[in-house]
């Protein structure tokens, strides 16, 4: 695989008569704490951004220049959310999902092609799933990176809120110092408690599986097979 994306897939979309290619793409999926943040990025032609990747391949510092670079070439560029209790309502999959959706619908203009890394998403437009496409497509990379340096600055300010965490250097992730705060302090009310580890260390019984169909949000693409699958890793 490439270590530098390329636009082949935006091209050929552009080549089917789509104006507005936008590439979409989450972080923070498989995090203890906090939400599940997406970006949606479609990038101008006329003013391209050299050095785009896999966010996870390029050093923090590359990843905030990027992220300038971006904000200011594309055409258009979002970034949005999915919070904890929102993944504890409905899982991390169907959460991650919710926040693409967000991100992509507050594009101006709106996309009429999607480019995702690896799902779909709940949008009226024609959609395009890459496995690994943050290593594969651009305007997806685009995406990561935004996505990435955003939430990577929320953790660091909620680190200010709770340092006995150690949440600035692990940014949220299952890691030993992780794993240790949470058996000496318990989790905070940002944890996601339909996570095992962060369940497994809270004296209260405060989640007891996902609700059933009906009780999801109104909008969301209940894929209940995937939420069953979710469910069944926690005892």
């Amino acid at each position: 695989m490439a270590s530098r994306c390329q636009s082949k897939y935006e091209r050929e979309a552009q080549a089917q008569g789509y104006r507005w290619v936008a590439g979409v793409d989450e972080v923070g999926r498989g995090a203890l704490f906090g939400p599940v943040f997406a970006a949606a990025v479609i990038l101008s032609p006329d003013r391209p951004v050299r050095g785009l990747r896999d966010s996870k391949q390029l050093t923090a510092e590359r990843r905030e220049e990027l992220a300038v670079k971006i904000r200011q070439r594309a055409v258009a560029w979002a970034v949005a959310a999915a919070d904890a209790f929102e993944i504890d309502r409905v899982n991390i999959l169907q959460a991650s999902r919710l926040a693409m959706r967000r991100a992509v619908e507050k594009l101006v203009p709106l996309p009429d092609y999607l480019l995702i890394d690896a799902v779909q998403i709940d949008f009226p437009a024609p959609q395009r799933a890459l496995i690994h496409g943050d290593s594969l497509s651009q305007c997806i990379a685009a995406a990561s990176i935004l996505a990435k340096v955003e939430r990577d600055a929320c953790l660091c300010a909620w680190d200010r809120v709770f340092p006995q965490y150690g949440l600035k250097s692990h940014k949220g992730y299952s890691t030993p110092e992780h794993w240790k705060a949470l058996e000496t302090h318990g989790p905070t009310s940002l944890h996601r408690f339909s996570f095992w580890p962060v369940r497994a260390n809270c004296p209260h019984t405060v989640w007891t599986g996902y609700p059933q169909q009906g009780e999801l949000f109104p909008g969301d693409l209940p894929e209940q097979e995937e939420a069953g699958m979710a469910a069944s890793v926690c005892p």
